[in-house]
């Protein structure tokens, strides 16, 4: 069994639950799902345990009513059983329309980790699931600087994320051992102060920022290109979608966190960093959380031949990342069971837009794909 409590309780967090209570029911097949039923500890032994949030209007309620708001096709009633815990925001739904209440209005930083791993030690997780939206940051690098800040309260300085991996430590380091999956921009399997805090403390973490729709498919691009010596000359690519997170993008400093771990990919697969336009570019309600994506890469070929690509999409945004996570909570259990503390590039570096540790870089997706099967202990798959 690999119990989880996820963090943001949005739209991607909804349909991993209603998918997954789906899969238990046998209504839905694992399509969207990489790994799909291959690891020993299968989809069916996956349970959430407990969901946290800041809107005022979902704290308090049970998951089965929240996620009506994103779903309402026939919401499985296992959902009624698990309630809507109060979180934290730290200002990360500033100018969003959303009414935000959080531990920190009543609590000090160092009473909210220690509130938070109490909570945790009662609902026993294995693996605790990062879905917040995203935010402006700054990382720490040093463990000190870290500490200090959660000791002197500097609310300011830290973000909501920053400060749940910091309980998660503090509930690892009591239970024996947790995973943490961070998949949002934020810094934490690329902040050294986090990574060192992890192995003192039985955490593993997989980050940063689930790689889900056009960054993996641009990377595969650009290594196929680059194994034939085509040299790249421009890349565009955009994103335009009408979910929360889509809005929250709007905000010039959380734009800018998406945009570094979006870029990551061009110099890691080229070698080189050919000028590029990689971020999300927009916020049109009513796309919904159906995103439109485009890409456009101008390239040199044999005897100076320029070519190009331009690729469109339409893509499911939520049930995209959802599916990673299925397999994220499950690896993020092994690794636990193996006491491989500290962050996991295999893993990182095909489910990840900006794979921790921070010296490593972005491969090409279909080489990290067997890279994390070898780490899984599964068998190769293109190479049969």
């Amino acid at each position: 069994m690999v119990k989880v409590v996820i963090l943001g309780q949005g739209y991607v967090a909804s349909i991993f639950a209603i998918g997954l209570e789906r899969i238990k029911k046998g209504e839905i097949k694992y399509y969207g799902v990489p790994l799909k039923n291959e690891l020993p500890i299968k989809i069916e032994e996956v349970e959430i345990v407990g969901s946290y949030d800041v809107d005022k209007n979902k704290i308090g309620k049970s998951l089965f009513e929240v996620v009506k708001n994103y779903w309402n096709n026939g919401v499985p009633e296992t959902l009624k059983e698990i309630k809507i815990r109060k979180g934290i925001h730290l200002k990360s739904l500033k100018n969003l329309p959303i009414e935000a209440e959080g531990l920190e209005d009543n609590f000090s930083l160092k009473e909210i980790v220690e509130k938070l791993a109490e909570e945790w030690k009662s609902l026993r997780p294995d693996v605790i699931v990062n879905v917040c939206t995203t935010e402006a940051f700054v990382p720490f690098e040093n463990k000190e600087e870290l500490i200090k800040a959660i000791e002197n309260d500097a609310k300011d300085r830290l973000t909501a994320t920053q400060v749940y991996v910091y309980a998660a430590a503090l509930y690892a380091k009591e239970v024996g051992g947790a995973a943490f999956v961070n998949t949002i921009p934020t810094l934490i399997a690329n902040d050294p102060a986090y990574v060192e805090l992890a192995k003192e403390c039985n955490l593993v973490i997989f980050g940063d920022d689930g790689a889900t729709g056009a960054t993996p498919l641009t990377a595969d691009i650009l290594a196929h290109l680059a194994q034939r010596n085509r040299y790249v000359k421009d890349i565009v690519q955009f994103n335009i979608g009408g979910n929360t997170d889509f809005l929250a993008l709007t905000d010039k400093e959380r734009n800018k966190s998406k945009e570094f771990t979006k870029s990551s990919i061009v110099k890691d697969i080229l070698g080189y960093d050919a000028p590029h336009f990689i971020k999300p570019t927009g916020f049109m309600e009513p796309l919904g959380d159906k995103k439109f994506i485009s890409m456009h890469i101008e390239y040199i070929s044999f005897n100076e031949a320029i070519d190009e690509l331009i690729i469109s999409g339409r893509i499911n945004d939520s049930p995209a990342l959802a599916g990673l996570i299925i397999d994220l909570v499950r690896l993020g259990k092994i690794a636990v069971e193996k006491k491989e503390f500290g962050t996991i590039y295999p893993v990182n570096a095909f489910y990840m837009k900006n794979p921790g540790p921070k010296e490593m870089h972005n491969l090409p997706r279909v080489v990290a794909y067997e890279k994390m099967r070898q780490w899984a202990g599964l068998t190769p798959l293109f190479t049969k």
